[in-house]
């Protein structure tokens, strides 16, 4: 796929030099979104050293190493800050353990579903938004064509990329309007972006 999509992006001329200046790598799918989705709100808003700590410390928590929602919902917010989650975090890893063993997940076909309709049923969690499983999209389930709008990375890469400034609303629809041409391999020109960021100008 890799390749497929390089030929294919390399047809946007400002694109092309990112094809031939930087090296991506296709994550390997997984289809435990369950998993996934506790880790992403473990690793909000914290550096990635910071955050494997203390999920690493979350997993202590189980004989298995693994927190199944029924183990996991055996514990309190308490308990869960004490191995360093804000409340927040705690209350909305509770509240993702509770959906899946309410809805009995623990092998739904995820790859039965199209990228829209898991975003739907995903965001019905509380503390579970559009970014969030979009990420899981991406790197979990390998889905090829899904473009983050509201991720800062990406919005700064597309912005330095094709030279403008705009904001809110008009800058997403620019990027939309942009990455028509992309598709079906969004999400590769995605992992370009944000590599593209961590180059000096």
């Amino acid at each position: 796929m890799i390749e497929a999509a390089k030929i294919h992006l390399s047809k946007d001329k400002k694109f092309k030099p990112l094809i031939e200046d930087i090296q991506i790598e296709w994550p390997v799918i997984n289809d435990d979104v369950y998993f996934y989705l506790i880790r992403s709100i473990v690793y909000q808003q914290l550096s990635g050293k910071a955050a494997g700590t203390i999920f690493a410390r979350f997993l202590e928590l189980f004989s298995e190493g693994y927190p199944y929602p029924e183990p996991l919902l055996g514990f309190d917010i308490v308990d869960l800050r004490a191995v360093g989650l804000s409340r927040q975090k705690a209350s909305y890893i509770l509240n993702v353990a509770a959906f899946f063993q309410t809805h009995q997940l623990e092998n739904n076909d995820w790859q039965a579903m199209e990228d829209d309709e898991i975003i739907q049923f995903l965001t019905q969690i509380k503390g579970v938004g559009k970014w969030t499983v979009q990420m899981i999209l991406m790197t979990s389930l390998n889905r090829s064509d899904v473009f983050p709008v509201d991720d800062l990375g990406i919005q700064k890469s597309v912005q330095k990329l094709y030279a403008f400034e705009d904001k809110g609303r008009s800058l997403k629809k620019k990027m939309l309007a942009l990455s028509q041409p992309w598709r079906p391999y969004r999400t590769i020109a995605s992992f370009y972006l944000w590599r593209f960021q961590d180059i000096p100008a």
